[in-house]
């Protein structure tokens, strides 16, 4: 039997006491800001003209975020976070974000969530759907997951 490995884009993040609570492991709501921090370098890096537009009309609306937690994370812990892309439609994609301890001798999923955004484009009406940028397409078609 072969496995099939889905190519991730992986952000790679040093925990810090600030981001722990005062049990000593890190706050849940963390590994929420760092789905978003995931997403913004990985369109600093590979679309950034998606990146540039976000300061004009175009908006990418968090419609959905969730996050389940398989085990602890504590402060000067190592964590990537791997982004795949699981869904895409005509305005919205969704991302799976895996988070893995990788500063233990064999990386430990500690974490898994995922994220669906929504593209709009702001307008005098309010905000309106549009397309999902071709540039964003594009830069995510590699990260296509099973899952």
């Amino acid at each position: 039997m072969t496995t099939v490995t889905t190519p991730t884009y992986t952000y790679e993040h040093l925990v810090t006491l600030e981001e722990t609570n005062l049990v000593g492991n890190v706050y849940f709501t963390n590994y929420l800001r760092w789905q978003g921090h995931c997403r913004e370098r990985f369109l600093a890096e590979r679309a950034p003209g998606v990146l540039r537009a976000l300061s004009g009309e175009l908006a990418l609306v968090t419609v959905d975020c969730h996050c389940a937690y398989f085990s602890e994370l504590y402060a000067m812990d190592r964590v990537g976070i791997r982004m795949s892309l699981t869904a895409s439609g005509d305005h919205q994609v969704s991302m799976g974000f895996d988070y893995y301890r990788t500063n233990a001798p064999v990386p430990q999923l500690v974490a898994r969530g995922g994220q669906t955004v929504a593209c709009m484009r702001r307008t005098e009406q309010g905000m309106r759907p549009v397309p999902v940028p071709d540039e964003l397409r594009a830069a995510l078609a590699p990260y296509r997951s099973a899952r």
